[in-house]
């Protein structure tokens, strides 16, 4: 099934959390925390401005996103666990440096 969102709506990914803490001590899934960081599969067209001319989104396909720890609704897409939320929801984008493949500080 191919889903396109409408709007500034976005589909997001989310991140795998750890899955051992900082200590050693293997966290099962139902007590760990649900990340707050993912990966933008589809993003809306943006909105239309008061004059009608469309405003495109800042966040696009494969984009990681940090966002609110409640934010988005929750969804099941051809059995993958995904997050619906409109661009306003999303805090920001992780940028990686090219040579070392990490998150920029």
């Amino acid at each position: 099934m191919k889903f396109r969102p409408l709007h500034d709506r976005v589909v997001i990914r989310r991140s795998e959390g750890d899955l051992i803490s900082k200590g050693g001590i293997i966290i099962p899934d139902t007590a760990k925390e649900k990340p707050a960081q993912g990966e933008v599969v589809a993003a809306g067209p943006g909105l239309r401005d008061e004059a009608g001319k469309l405003v495109p989104l800042d966040v696009k396909a494969g984009d990681l996103v940090l966002f609110g720890k409640w934010s988005g609704t929750e969804v099941k897409i051809d059995g993958e666990d995904l997050l619906i939320m409109k661009e306003a929801d999303i805090l920001g984008i992780v940028e990686t440096t090219a040579a070392t493949g990490r998150q920029a500080a």
